[in-house]
């Protein structure tokens, strides 16, 4: 299979647009401000699943609308086995299902083969929307796996090339080379390597900041490390309570942060989690801004092996990480927290979701889900930025994921705090997938909520150059509000990570509302790789806080 192709673009609906035209017409976009309401709203549960036959420990939306879920073939039978396999064979791995590619307008699975253990393993999707999956337990710790889902029978395909290093609790980043993807540490593994490789014998080079970050006594607490592309091109790279701005090219350190204070760390096995908040077009994509939230007080690891379950981290740290002189500004959740997911939602806002009040991250050393999530409102006052949403009614422990889905609403599945499938204990597998459904997408707001969009990118053309104006066209039922254009690269979600994820506000340059409701906005994109490297993402307008559904657009190199 290659993993370069151009093929499956039927999702992305590219027309020739009259782009001179509208720039004569409207040289600004002209907005007026309007109150969204309903901010009190603490959203909606949904059973989609009685059983998706295998644990979601891992799950990536796909261009195509479809959503791609494994665990681990080490776990042994699963909940479902795989087609022409019976009873009597059960004893073989190859016949149980570990891995299911989820149809989100069917709500149905459809059932994949894994050849190697992908178990804790990492991942980031190709500029072609190709997911390229990296590492995992055992026979597949040093494989590369490909999943292209616009094959008319998707599947997973093992590459015969190999990584360098064995890669287990790693983290991806995709990075602004194309089809460039940078793989970072790893369990006793100090090192960082790219996918594909460049050349037969590239190899692997050393980060001494992994090995700075480890507490053996804790077992790591530097393990997937949160990486995340600065807007100068830098990696960010935080393991532990501490982290550096990387040069991965010229393999150099160019800043170090101070440490972050709190109380704990913040990897694994002290599962907390990160986010980038939003770039924006107002200051040119320059500001960037992390955010960590959770984890696990210290000594939780060793407290759990006395039989010891401390209460999690409470604390959140904010930090503009370009900023001449970044400090943590810390700020308390609703209550302690580890094992969260952390998703950027198209109002800019923080879902954070799933996860345990007391021990950490590993077989059975957690307890007390935290079954209610929190929202995150970034440009709130401190003190006013969060608020309890209302919970669902299971327990999504170590080994749950949660990703944003393109019609707005939040999918849920996973948790597994055993080697294998277990029922009838505390905490057992769980193989129910549900949907959370935002305050935001409540029928109440559909006659301010943008409707039908396209996206009109130029004659003879599947794709927006950097810098080039495109043409979104929406409907809306009545007069704008505020008009907010974002983009969204939906991440690869493993264990409280959110690999990849990304938001952008993008600048609109023109305005036309025609008489029947349809609007024609002209928007720029991203000046660079840079700001946003190439591949498939999400786009919203959002009309006075109220998001329209999501539709596919994708930036590529010329």
């Amino acid at each position: 299979m290659s993993v370069i192709s151009d093929r499956g673009l039927s999702t992305v609906m590219c027309r020739v647009g009259r782009l001179g035209l509208l720039l004569l017409l409207v040289p600004w976009c002209v907005v007026w401000s309007a109150h969204a309401g309903g901010s009190g709203r603490r959203g909606s549960w949904e059973l989609l699943l009685d059983s998706t036959g295998a644990v979601a420990m891992h799950m990536a939306l796909t261009y195509c609308n479809t959503v791609v879920m494994f665990d681990q073939v080490s776990a042994g039978p699963s909940g479902l086995r795989m087609p022409g396999c019976g009873p009597e064979d059960d004893g073989k791995r190859s016949c149980w299902v570990h891995s299911v590619e989820y149809d989100i307008a069917a709500n149905a699975v459809r059932p994949l083969a894994l050849e190697t253990d992908p178990w804790c393993s990492s991942g980031a999707f190709l500029s072609n929307g190709v997911f390229a999956q990296t590492g995992g337990y055992g026979d597949g710790v040093r494989r590369v796996r490909y999943f292209d889902p616009s094959d008319p029978l998707p599947r997973w395909s093992e590459s015969s090339e190999l990584l360098v290093d064995k890669r287990w609790y790693s983290s991806d980043h995709v990075l602004p080379e194309k089809d460039r993807v940078i793989v970072v540490g790893g369990l006793n593994v100090f090192t960082y390597e790219f996918i594909p490789k460049t050349a037969p014998k590239e190899g692997a080079f050393e980060l001494p900041f992994l090995r700075q970050t480890r507490d053996k006594k804790e077992s790591g607490d530097n393990l997937y490390p949160f990486i995340h592309l600065s807007s100068d091109g830098n990696l960010f790279i935080f393991a532990n309570r501490d982290s550096i701005l990387f040069d991965y090219n010229r393999n150099q350190v160019v800043k170090t942060f101070p440490t972050m204070p709190g109380g704990g760390p913040r990897n694994y096995p002290s599962t907390g989690s990160s986010v980038m908040l939003p770039l924006d077009f107002s200051d040119g994509f320059l500001k960037a801004e992390v955010m960590i939230c959770g984890g696990a007080a210290t000594g939780a690891y060793r407290a759990w092996r006395r039989g010891k379950f401390y209460r999690a981290l409470s604390s959140c740290g904010r930090m503009v990480i370009t900023d001449d002189e970044p400090n943590w500004a810390m700020e308390d959740m609703p209550g302690p927290r580890l094992m969260n997911d952390m998703l950027l939602l198209p109002t800019g806002d923080v879902l954070l979701i799933n996860g345990a009040t007391h021990g950490c991250a590993g077989w059975r050393r957690a307890k007390n889900p935290s079954h209610a999530p929190y929202l995150y409102k970034p440009n709130n006052e401190a003190g006013e930025r969060f608020s309890l949403l209302n919970p669902s009614s299971i327990a999504r422990m170590y080994h749950s994921t949660a990703i944003v889905l393109p019609d707005g609403r939040i999918l849920v599945g996973g948790s597994n705090p055993y080697k294998n499938y277990t029922f009838g204990v505390p905490y057992p597998t769980e193989l129910r997938l549900e949907a959370f459904t935002p305050y935001y997408m409540d029928t109440f707001f559909d006659s301010r909520r943008p409707s039908n969009l396209s996206v009109q990118c130029g004659e003879d053309r599947d794709r927006i150059g950097y810098g080039d104006e495109f043409i979104v066209r929406f409907e809306l039922g009545r007069r704008p509000g505020k008009l907010v254009f974002v983009v969204y690269a939906p991440p690869f979600a493993t264990h409280s990570q959110s690999m990849n994820q990304r938001m952008l506000k993008l600048g609109c340059s023109g305005l036309v509302r025609e008489t029947n409701g349809a609007v024609h906005a002209v928007l720029k994109a991203p000046p660079s790789s840079t700001v946003a490297p190439a591949g498939f993402y999400l786009l919203s307008v959002v009309n006075g806080g109220i998001p329209s559904k999501f539709e596919w657009l994708r930036f590529a190199h010329e």
